[in-house]
């Protein structure tokens, strides 16, 4: 091989690295920041790092988000937003135990019945996009307060109890199918799993990176773009239905209260894990070590003590340096192509 050749296959070896590079700096970041963050509460509390609180504490608290964050990771890579994903898992807790108590439904049927719930209401969230046309934030704005709301009316304000009422329930989430190693967290894996494979594998993933990246491009190949985006704000909810029957579990019963808030974490792991908000870019491997980054800051800061205002505080300036991140890199992406 001649040396202009060799210097040919080198250069273009060159760029390819650079531009995988590229691409998974986001998820190298906030593996890195993880790291960091680890070691720095178990430096102010060793305690921090003990098995009983990274998994009873750590991983447990990564569950939802990180189920919530699932979804909301393929909404985000179509260049859309889900606020509702909070309180919808709200609802979804309590028409599931609304459900599962008249119909003296057994676990599998339960849980069964809240993934069918929670695709359901992703759905209407797809169908108010692309039928009305809403923007997604105005139109997942509407569902999270009507779901808020919907959630107070059906559970006529009170609490749902689960653990004594439905044998087993308790064991979706604090059972141990694995020694020492929560259901939960199994589930967690095993949803992050399934969700790769959708993302990486299928033609719903392929079609859902095609809408973020250009979606007048992708209409004009002639792909069905409103089908798809309802089937994927579908896929959302049915994340999100799972997130309510692990979060029901936890707790013991339905919270209609309980919700408002997580939809902001969600987004903040998506974020923090190299998913772009304008879209076309992401990773579920990443949103899971998001999700960590969320549940190891909230652990850390209480075990520090700090004061609950403050948390808010704290975690405030993390999603702001969250998308801050993610203008940077974009920012530096369109420099590179230039």
């Amino acid at each position: 091989m001649s040396d202009v050749a060799k210097k040919a296959n080198q250069a273009e070896g060159s760029n390819k690295v650079m531009a995988f590079v590229r691409r998974e700096i986001g998820r190298v970041t906030a593996l890195a920041s993880l790291v960091v963050i680890f070691a720095f509460f178990t430096i102010m509390r060793p305690v921090f790092a003990s098995w009983a609180n990274v998994s009873g504490g750590i991983l447990m608290s990564t569950t939802v988000i990180g189920l919530l964050a699932i979804g909301v990771t393929f909404v985000i890579i179509t260049g859309g937003i889900d606020l509702s994903v909070g309180t919808m898992m709200a609802l979804v807790a309590v028409i599931t135990g609304k459900t599962v108590m008249a119909m003296n439904l057994n676990v599998w049927q339960g849980i069964l019945l809240g993934m069918v719930v929670g695709t359901l209401l992703g759905a209407v969230n797809g169908i108010l996009i692309t039928v009305l046309r809403l923007p997604p934030f105005i139109a997942t704005l509407a569902t999270m307060k009507g779901a808020q709301g919907l959630a107070l009316i059906v559970s006529d304000l009170k609490p749902i109890l689960f653990t004594t009422d439905v044998k087993g329930w308790d064991a979706i989430a604090q059972g141990n199918i694995i020694p020492n190693f929560p259901n939960a967290v199994f589930i967690l894996l095993l949803a992050a799993v399934v969700a790769s494979v959708i993302l990486n594998k299928t033609v719903l993933g392929r079609y859902t990176f095609a809408i973020g990246s250009n979606t007048e491009a992708t209409k004009l190949s002639g792909v069905k773009v409103d089908r798809w985006l309802v089937a994927i704000y579908a896929l959302c909810g049915l994340f999100v239905g799972l997130a309510a029957v692990v979060m029901t579990s936890r707790l013991g019963s339905a919270q209609p209260d309980l919700g408002l808030g997580y939809e902001l974490e969600a987004i903040a792991a998506v974020i923090i894990g190299g998913t772009s908000l304008l879209g076309g870019k992401g990773t579920i491997s990443g949103t899971i070590i998001g999700a960590l980054i969320m549940s190891v800051l909230i652990n850390g800061l209480r075990i520090l003590e700090l004061q609950q205002e403050w948390q808010y505080v704290v975690v405030g300036i993390v999603i702001l340096l969250a998308v801050y991140g993610d203008n940077v890199r974009r920012r530096r992406a369109g420099e590179s192509t230039h």
